[in-house]
């Protein structure tokens, strides 16, 4: 087996089951899961009604790169989205299975252990070139670490705090860091923090990047899950700026949050073309395509927006009735985007986030996610520690309904 597998930590969710193997939930309610972030909202009924009906094109097999209508559904709306002249549907589009997998397997076709981009290196008193270095923010989406670890990459987190507006100081990375850097990945909106890159910190990593080499891959999987304004996407600051070929610059998108589809496992990875032509090899080797009923479905939910606008009104309802009803007794903090609160602890349960999800689900049988499992500890500190996730996406009826068990949790 592969030594590094050795190497990868428990997933979130494994260590929230070791937290509660000994706890029973309080008998008295029925379970509200809040812990993960999958869509409850009603998928849009007329994408089922039309990957049902073309389920006998599951007797042909699909092309990795999929159709071109899809690729150019999937172009049209970047360019709209972004105001985007121009996206190429051929070379700058691919669409994956779900944007984990996509994830992953993009590190694994990317990280490069041959010639060390320092020529200095070659000349150095060092008898072996460092790992590779995959910088991404802490807390974070599992998978960056998990590719990164299992491409023999060497995982560096910039954390994520209140004093930096819970979306990382990039400034803090040392040059030695970055000269080693061959990925950056950037969670905006970020799970589970809910912060959003603007267009300056998008141009000074962009500057970062042209400075040292490396490749920026922006998960922007809820960007479609905002209040106000729609959030600025990678490839939007790279036009801005007149890089219109995207050097280095990749973005992950789904329909999974965007129109309530987890299970279609369907989403895409847009950008740089030098970088995705030879990605779409190594997908090739891999034996990734969606089936075709599932890219004549996408096609249809990437073309309407009435669903999604129609999605984000049941996300502006609940948060609202959260920060109405809870925002004196929690340290609620409104997301600028996305489904998550990212709550700290009460005093009452010590600040402690593993306590706190603990007596949630004893004494309401309400599930969430201790922050520490979301993050990494660096120099003594978990910037995750203390805090709790919580997913608004259970309906509006299971929230007025946590929130009475909150409030008789809280003695309110």
């Amino acid at each position: 087996m592969n030594h590094n597998l050795a190497h990868l930590h428990p997933y979130p969710f494994a260590k929230m089951a070791t937290l509660l193997a000994d706890s029973t939930p309080a008998a008295a309610y029925c379970e509200i899961k809040l812990g993960i972030g999958e869509p409850k909202h009603e998928p849009p009924a007329f994408v089922l009604d039309i990957l049902q009906k073309n389920l006998d094109k599951l007797s042909r097999y699909p092309t990795t790169n999929g159709t071109f209508e899809l690729r150019q559904t999937i172009a049209h709306w970047l360019e709209k989205r972004f105001f985007l002249t121009h996206v190429d549907a051929n070379s700058e589009v691919l669409p994956v299975m779900g944007t984990r997998e996509a994830i992953f397997s993009f590190v694994q076709a990317v990280i490069n252990h041959g010639e060390s981009k320092e020529t200095e290196l070659q000349n150095s008193t060092d008898k072996a070139p460092r790992a590779p270095t995959v910088v991404m923010p802490n807390p974070f989406y599992q998978i960056y670490e998990g590719a990164a670890i299992l491409a023999q990459a060497t995982p560096y987190f910039v954390p994520c705090t209140s004093e930096n507006g819970y979306k990382g100081d990039y400034r803090t990375v040392l040059k030695d860091v970055w000269q080693q850097t061959q990925l950056l990945f950037v969670c905006s909106p970020n799970n589970p923090t809910g912060s959003v890159m603007t267009m300056d910190d998008w141009e000074a990593l962009i500057r970062l990047s042209d400075q040292y080499g490396f490749i920026i891959a922006s998960d922007e999987c809820y960007s479609e899950l905002y209040f106000d304004k729609a959030p600025v996407g990678l490839l939007q600051a790279c036009a801005a700026l007149g890089r219109h070929d995207f050097k280095n610059c990749v973005v992950f998108h789904s329909l999974s949050k965007r129109s309530n589809l987890p299970g279609l496992r369907s989403g895409f990875i847009a950008g740089d073309a030098s970088l995705l032509k030879p990605y779409l090899q190594y997908r090739t080797y891999q034996g990734c395509a969606m089936p075709i009923p599932h890219q004549i479905a996408s096609i249809a939910a990437w073309q309407d927006e009435k669903h999604v606008a129609h999605n984000r009104a049941l996300y502006q309802e609940k948060f609202a009735l959260w920060m109405a009803e809870l925002g004196e007794l929690l340290d609620l903090r409104m997301p600028e985007a996305g489904f998550y609160f990212w709550i700290k602890a009460p005093e009452k349960f010590n600040g402690d986030d593993e306590v706190f999800v603990k007596a949630l689900y004893e004494q309401a049988n309400i599930h969430a996610l201790a922050g520490r499992y979301l993050s990494r500890e660096i120099n003594g500190k978990n910037p995750g520690k203390g805090y709790v996730r919580i997913a608004l996406v259970a309906s509006v009826e299971e929230s007025r309904e946590a929130i009475a068990r909150i409030k008789k949790m809280l003695g309110k």
